[in-house]
């Protein structure tokens, strides 16, 4: 499962901030934020980047991934984080 780069995208636009702010906060350079909404491939995000970005949004880490199945599971209303 990678990130959804769309969904991602549009919680940190939703969240009012910069990939640059959003970048310092999980402690990520502003180009890896980059990386994951233009879909390039590299690595996904670790899971403990995923997990205070998860937080940061106030969701899911499974809202901010696309399965290799083409399910995309974004767009859930939970707060919990995985």
């Amino acid at each position: 499962m990678n990130e959804d780069p769309a969904e991602f995208r549009r919680r940190r636009i939703e969240a009012g901030l910069s990939q640059a702010e959003l970048a310092r906060r999980v402690g990520l350079g502003r180009s890896r934020i980059n990386d994951v909404e233009k879909a390039r491939p590299r690595r996904g995000l670790a899971p403990r980047h995923l997990k205070a970005v998860a937080e940061i949004f106030g969701c899911t880490v499974h809202d901010l991934l696309v399965s290799k199945s083409g399910d995309e599971p974004g767009g859930s209303d939970s707060r919990s984080v995985a």
